[in-house]
């Protein structure tokens, strides 16, 4: 029987995972509302990244001597407030100030709860237990994302974000109830978490998860104008393709944390970049044909998403003694990812070409982040 705790911190993950996909989903209708180019709402999705990135390890390093169960709740509070924020943004540009603001609190929530999240379960199940985390993230793309969406599309963007904000309050009580009170570790200092940069194995292990899982931006970032433009779907059908591809998410998940738990974690990162670079060529060529569309959407959310249990298993063992800081780290190079896949997929487009081109922008991504993960594998023998 799942444990509650994990059922609180993955509310944790869907709140979060609603917030940063949504906008995928939303984005020609923001774009719209606002009078703002794709490209330029493109940048809402590389802002929210950006306050990961910075917020992740600030928000650690100053609080690692908390006792988790309450940081989880300030992390969660702070989330709800700026998300509220952007449901009253009057213009773009407090509009991307409070995407920033809103990605703050994301990748300390998420590391803080992958530690918690592993020392709720006996040791062997812990990618399984971190997978529960992120199965928040995958929930969120299944039933979340699609509603916000749809909220999005046919009423207000602005809705969306005030649902975002009901998810967060009910996920602050969760925690409060279900979670139990870890204790804090007393040791953790500002200059022993700093430590940890100064290996060369914890900067390769950031750039292997900040380029490659900037092919699954690429990928989703761009999806809907992809499908609209150039498959041809209708906008009414987005809701439909965000169903799907969050379902392969959560299968992914799932069949990640075992398979990570079943062979070594970098190996597991490995083989997935290399699937997902399969994938996303695949999609890129079959665009054009409606039932390809449909197959592809899941499959590549299913590995795109299957990646998340191996690189957080692969932070943690890597910083004894640093572990908190690690797996933020790691969620702020998942943002950097982000930023990078919605930046450089946006180019192409930019310059003129189809909408299906990012495609192959992250698909360069995941190869070069399955080429890191083999180089780290063979330098630190993990």
């Amino acid at each position: 029987m799942m444990k509650k705790g994990l059922v609180a911190l993955g509310l944790g993950g869907l709140g979060i995972g609603v917030t940063e996909f949504s906008m995928m989903g939303m984005l020609e209708d923001v774009a719209k509302d606002l009078s703002i180019s794709i490209p330029e709402a493109g940048h809402l999705i590389s802002l929210y990244a950006l306050g990961v990135v910075v917020g992740a390890p600030v928000l650690v390093l100053f609080s690692a001597r908390f006792a988790p169960k309450k940081l989880l709740i300030a992390l969660m509070g702070m989330f709800t407030i700026f998300n509220g924020l952007t449901a009253l943004s009057p213009g773009y540009e407090v509009f991307l100030f409070a995407r920033f603001l809103s990605g703050l609190p994301h990748g300390a929530f998420f590391g803080v709860a992958s530690i918690v999240a592993a020392r709720m379960v006996e040791r062997g199940k812990d990618a399984q237990a971190i997978s529960m985390v992120f199965a928040g993230l995958t929930v969120a793309n299944l039933l979340g994302v699609p509603l916000g969406t749809y909220i999005g599309h046919h009423y207000s963007w602005r809705y969306t974000f005030l649902m975002i904000v009901v998810i967060g309050l009910i996920t602050m009580l969760a925690i409060l109830c279900w979670v139990p009170a870890v204790s804090a570790d007393k040791n953790a200092s500002i200059s022993r978490q700093l430590v940890y940069f100064k290996s060369g194995r914890a900067w390769l292990l950031i750039a292997l998860i900040s380029v490659g899982t900037g092919g699954l931006f690429a990928w989703i970032s761009y999806i809907s104008p992809m499908l609209t433009q150039v498959a041809g779907f209708s906008k009414g059908k987005m809701p439909d393709f965000m169903i799907l591809a969050g379902l392969g998410m959560f299968v992914g998940n799932i069949a990640g944390g075992k398979l990570a738990d079943s062979i070594s974690p970098s190996r597991a990162a490995m083989l997935i970049f290399i699937a997902m670079s399969v994938c996303l060529v695949m999609v890129y060529f079959t665009v054009a044909y409606p039932v390809a569309v449909v197959i592809m959407t899941f499959v590549t959310g299913a590995v795109a998403f299957s990646i998340g249990s191996s690189i957080q298993m692969m932070l943690i063992r890597s910083a004894k003694g640093a572990e908190m800081i690690a797996a933020a780290a790691g969620q702020a190079s998942f943002n950097v990812g982000n930023a990078l896949g919605a930046f450089l997929g946006g180019m192409p487009i930019a310059m003129g070409l189809s909408m299906h081109t990012p495609q192959l922008v992250g698909a360069v991504m995941a190869l070069a982040g399955a080429t890191l993960t083999f180089i780290y594998r063979k330098r630190y023998k993990a």
